[in-house]
């Protein structure tokens, strides 16, 4: 298959500026005896806690809060290509170096959570570029972005491997790093490249955008790519996190459709998972442009290397596009809309897994907010995505009795509009309809059919389509309503709905 082509700058240029703090000192030295002086144990102070949730002060805009000396006050804003890790009370997130309106220093930036919904920012991981990283730019012709983008975090044993996506002007020179600590925080230490790609002829994919997955027996792959040949697996050493074989880029795994001889649009951003319940390996990959089309979707596999099927059961590495389409750019009532809505984080918390991942509002596209969202599976195994986000809710069973009435139902449909940025310019926003759940089993509004409900699964027939879809309860974020509920589930098509209880 011919190498695909990619706009000259994989997604966006970052300038930045890179702050660096020296700190000096004086000791005075004893005349009798010569000491080694104790190394303090690091004070970690926290202003996270568990008490109740200020939903006021988490707006969908923050222009006032984005420049550089407001990073304390950034919380869950300016994140984008989400990387998620649980370790002991705090969720930590890691993500590329992004500002609104603002240039921003380069190092990765890490934020932690305990409710998964308000954050702190805590730092950068690195002081500025990897040495590493921008060395093999420069010998190879190129120089790098002053920004580093879509980081992967995984715990080994004791060890925190932090994989870094560094890449330039150059189309396709670009580097995924390691770098590794004793602590979320670090400081993180280079170990090597795990791998890279250059500007020539050889068929390859872009490196960047990597995650990794410790198999059931012990084994490591890591998935990257953007663009160009699609998404990658690439084997490493168990032991230091880098490529198993020197100088191995991997194999492709999934790529996407093409209309005559354009593909369909950028496919990037995979995240890989393991589901014990289903004993199933599951491969999210992000679709279109980072900035308004940006979806997600999802195949599995019954093994660590793949291949990974879709819903349908089509190979991903064909060349089609893969379903089911579980998130992508939507719009409530009474709300601009969210876009950019990929490059997920998909974790696992307690006995939930959950999906963070970018919002840009609908009314500046610029902004990037971090949402993260409880992901629910069907009865046969594959994930649903919440209509709202997460917002620390008790969950407690929903009556038949309480889904009667008005909801907002998004279908999520889906226009191929093959290109980049500049031809993507729309979200294509799959908007809110209104359906009415009726006393005595009918369904009306702009779906007419009939509902029956055994919790948590609600099960619509209509117009020649039947849906299943998980019921919760969950927080209305677009009207700021505490409780509502929520459905999520896919027809016998494989296409997404959504619905929201409307608000009294």
């Amino acid at each position: 298959m011919n190498m695909r082509h990619t706009p000259t700058t994989r997604r966006f240029l970052f300038s930045c500026s890179v702050v660096v703090g020296l700190l000096s000192g004086c000791a005075k030295e004893e005349s009798v005896v010569l000491t080694t002086p104790p190394v303090p144990t690091p004070v970690d102070t926290t202003t996270l806690g568990n008490g109740p949730i200020d939903f006021s002060a988490l707006p969908d805009t923050y222009g006032h809060l984005a420049s550089a000396d407001q990073t304390g006050q950034w919380a869950h804003y300016n994140v984008h290509d989400p990387s998620y890790l649980v370790d002991g009370e705090f969720t930590y997130c890691y993500n590329t170096d992004v500002a609104f309106g603002h240039e921003i220093r380069p190092g990765i930036q890490i934020r932690r959570s305990i409710n998964l919904v308000e954050w702190e920012f805590v730092g950068w991981a690195f002081p500025g570029l990897p040495t590493q990283g921008a060395n093999f730019i420069r010998r190879n012709g190129g120089e790098p972005f002053n920004s580093l983008w879509a980081p992967y975090i995984l715990k080994v044993g004791e060890e925190y491997r932090l994989y870094y996506s560094l890449s330039s002007s150059t189309p396709r020179l670009s580097v995924i790093g390691l770098a590794t600590a004793n602590s979320p925080r670090g400081p993180f230490v280079e170990q090597g490249l795990a791998v890279t790609s250059l500007d020539d002829a050889t068929v390859q994919t872009n490196a960047i955008d990597p995650t990794v997955i410790v198999d059931k027996s012990g084994a490591h792959y890591m998935y990257y790519g953007s663009a160009w040949d699609g998404i990658y697996r690439l084997e490493l050493d168990p032991a230091t996190g880098l490529a198993k074989r020197a100088n191995d880029k991997g194999v492709r795994v999934a790529q996407r459709g093409f209309t005559g001889n354009r593909v369909n649009g950028n496919i990037e951003g995979p995240e890989i998972i393991y589901n014990p319940e289903f004993d199933q390996y599951y491969l999210f990959l992000s679709y279109d442009w980072l900035q308004t089309k940006y979806n997600v979707r999802v195949g599995r596999s019954d093994h660590a290397e793949g291949p990974f099927f879709d819903i349908t059961g089509r190979n991903m590495n064909e060349e089609a596009d893969d379903l089911p389409m579980i998130l992508a750019p939507y719009r409530f009532d009474g709300h601009g809309g969210w876009q950019g809505v990929s490059h997920p984080g998909v974790f696992k918390k307690g006995d939930t897994f959950y999906i963070g991942h970018q919002g840009r509002p609908g009314v500046n596209s610029f902004f990037m907010v971090m949402h993260v969202r409880q992901l629910f599976w069907t009865e046969d195994g594959w994930p649903l995505v919440s209509p709202q986000r997460f917002a620390a809710e008790a969950e407690s069973p929903v009556t038949a009795s309480e889904l009667t009435g008005p909801w907002e139902a998004i279908v999520f449909d889906y226009r191929v509009v093959p290109g980049y940025a500049e031809e993507q310019t729309a979200a294509d926003f799959s908007t809110a309809q209104a359906i009415i759940l009726e006393d005595g089993g009918n369904l009306s509004g702009t779906l007419t059919g009939t509902w029956s409900y055994a919790a948590p699964w609600l099960t619509l027939e209509y117009e020649n389509h039947r849906a299943r879809l998980r019921v919760e309860r969950g927080r209305d974020w677009e009207n700021e309503v505490v409780e509502t509920i929520l459905f999520t589930g896919l027809n016998d098509s494989h296409t997404t709905l959504w619905g929201k209880k409307s608000k009294p």
